[in-house]
């Protein structure tokens, strides 16, 4: 509820109100916490067939309405991050409540209000348009901010053993940087991981000639990585990033070398490079090297991008026609389940709210921003379903 019943009044809308019923759902990952329930109910009010495919301790929700091809797909996920301490919170993380025309809760911008502007939108879309063209569906998983092993990725794969293909793909992830609008994703950059165990001889620190240090060992290597420039990017990446994020060593006292180092490194790469590429470039690294480690490898997702074509036309035109902005494309941030769509052959697109608060305390919303990214999605749906797009 808001502090400012006028407020409450001035904004109201129905995208505002199926958000307010979701962001009251403590849907922390894995936990979907009945929020697919209320989305399932107010899609087979409008034709859908609704489908729960859990995996594990993931729900997963594939609703389609329509048999013919193409098929436009909405996807995203009803699951969020943990509040954290919520006395650092201005009110309740879960009792969504408006200030200054901001709708606050966890899960407002990543990425409630992307799910209420899309059901609000096909249900104007399909009350105008009942007899459209291809068919519409929405992939919806609660493991998106967990390990993401059980949600999108094995609906995906579930789809493609029964010969469902996804044509067009739009993500409701939080893409904006400053305005609704400005921002759409058309790709998102790899992710590997690596972990690695650096071994040694533990033994005293007056008697290095008894022992061998694993930090000593491994700062050339290390140093060696940093240097290398992996690539210049290209047209639509940035050049790839390696960091280092872990190192940890020693045994808490000061007068004993460690007989083993553990480190973890990440690289966020571009489509020129593969995991198998970059593994092999940095087993050659250590190769180089007098080193005893063992290097295990965890693969986030591979690269994806969409060339720009009808997908990525229409859905800057919806942003122009209801924004009266151009809007960048773009492949940067984290990863998205995007990764997992995209190999599937599927155009893939992001546009959702303004991301500056998410996953933070006192993440929120622009109320005034839900009609309108409704408003979008619904253009979308205008351009690439019907054969003479309203104008």
């Amino acid at each position: 509820m808001s502090t400012n019943p006028a407020e409450t009044a001035q904004h109201d809308s129905p995208e505002l109100e199926l958000l307010e019923r979701l962001i009251r759902r403590p849907s922390v990952t894995p936990d979907d916490a009945g929020c697919q329930e209320i989305m399932a109910t107010e899609l087979a009010a409008l034709g859908f067939d609704c489908e729960h495919m859990p995996f594990g301790d993931v729900a997963n929700l594939w609703a389609r309405r329509g048999t013919d091809g193409p098929l436009l797909c909405f996807a995203g996920h009803t699951d969020v991050v943990p509040p954290g301490d919520e006395s650092g919170w201005d009110s309740d993380p879960f009792e969504p409540i408006i200030r200054d025309g901001m709708l606050y809760g966890r899960g407002t911008a990543d990425m409630k209000a992307s799910l209420a502007a899309m059901i609000t939108a096909l249900k104007r879309f399909i009350g105008r348009h009942p007899e459209h063209g291809g068919s519409i569906a929405l992939l919806i998983t609660s493991d998106e901010e967990g390990p993401a092993d059980d949600g999108t990725k094995k609906v995906v794969e579930a789809l493609a053993a029964r010969g469902e293909k996804i044509d067009w793909c739009v993500l409701g992830e939080p893409s904006s940087h400053s305005t609704l609008g400005d921002t759409i994703r058309i790709g998102r950059r790899g992710s590997l991981s690596g972990i690695l165990e650096v071994r040694g001889k533990q033994g005293h620190v007056a008697y290095p000639h008894l022992a061998s240090n694993p930090i000593r060992t491994f700062a050339p290597v290390l140093s060696r990585l940093n240097d290398i420039r992996w690539d210049e990017g290209n047209a639509h990446f940035p050049p790839t990033s390696f960091e280092v994020v872990e190192i940890e060593a020693g045994i808490g006292a000061p007068n004993v070398i460690p007989g083993s180092l553990r480190a973890r490194f990440n690289f966020r790469y571009s489509t020129q490079w593969s995991k198998e590429t970059l593994k092999e470039e940095v087993h050659a690294v250590f190769g180089d090297f007098e080193i005893d480690f063992e290097l295990n490898w965890r693969l986030s997702g591979e690269p994806f991008l969409t060339e720009p074509g009808k997908l990525t036309a229409a859905t800057a035109r919806a942003i122009e026609e209801v924004a009266g902005i151009d809007t960048e494309l773009s492949t940067g941030g984290g990863t998205s389940d995007g990764r997992f769509i995209s190999p599937a052959g599927a155009d893939v697109v992001e546009l959702g709210p303004v991301s500056t608060s998410i996953h933070q305390v006192n993440e929120h919303v622009a109320v005034a921003d839900l009609p309108r990214l409704s408003k979008m999605y619904e253009r979308i749906l205008e351009l690439m379903l019907l054969d003479e797009p309203e104008t």
